[in-house]
C-alpha cells in the first residue's frame, strides 16, 4: 500500500534483468486517465530492466472486472512468462466497490495458481480520484512500476526454483 511511509516506485531490493523474459499486460479502459499512467509506468520499468518491446504484449479490456479473464486468456493463448494486471477502482456510494475489488482480487489469485504463472496485481483500490493520481505517477510513485517490478521478480523466482529442481 502506498502511503506517506512508502513510495510505490522505490524498491527495497534490486529488480533483476528482464532481458530474457516476456510479459503480458492487461489494462482496464475504465478510469483511463489513471490506467494509461499505470500502463506507461509498467512498460517503462520493463524496458528499463532490459525487456524488449516485442516481448511486451498489451491488451485492453473494458474494466477492472474483466482483468481476471484477460489474465487467464493471456496465460492460455500466449507464451508470456508473467502477466501484469492494471486497473483502478474508485469508491462510490454503493457496495459495488467491495464486490468488484474482492472478485477481481480472488480471481487473479486463482488464475495465477491454476496456470502457475506470476500475475502482478497493479490495481488501485482508492477512495477518490486524488488518491488514484497520487499512485499513478504522483507523489506516491506509480503502481504500474511496482507491478512490473513484482512481475519481473516473481518470474525470476519461478525460473530459479525450476532450475534448482534439475
Amino acid at each position: 500500500m502506498a502511503s506517506s511511509l512508502k513510495n510505490l516506485s522505490v524498491f527495497e531490493s534490486p529488480v533483476p534483468s528482464a532481458a530474457e523474459y516476456s510479459f503480458g499486460i492487461v489494462v482496464a479502459e475504465w478510469n483511463s486517465k489513471i490506467t494509461s499512467r499505470l500502463l506507461e509506468g509498467a512498460v517503462n520499468l520493463l524496458k528499463a530492466q532490459g525487456c524488449k518491446e516485442e516481448n511486451i504484449k498489451i491488451k485492453h479490456v473494458p474494466g477492472t472486472y474483466e482483468l481476471t479473464l484477460a489474465s487467464q486468456l493471456m496465460c492460455e493463448h500466449t507464451d508470456v512468462d508473467g502477466v501484469i494486471a492494471l486497473g483502478c477502482v474508485i469508491q462510490g456510494e454503493t457496495r459495488h466497490f467491495d464486490f468488484l475489488c474482492s472478485g477481481v482480487t480472488h480471481g487473479i489469485n486463482q488464475v495465477a495458481l491454476e496456470y502457475n504463472t506470476p500475475i502482478a496485481y497493479g490495481i488501485l483500490t482508492v477512495n477518490n480520484m486524488q488518491q488514484a493520481m497520487d499512485r499513478a505517477g504522483g507523489k506516491y510513485g506509480n503502481k504500474g512500476e511496482e507491478a512490473a517490478a513484482t512481475a519481473i521478480k516473481m518470474v525470476a523466482l519461478k525460473i530459479e526454483m525450476e532450475n534448482e529442481e534439475e
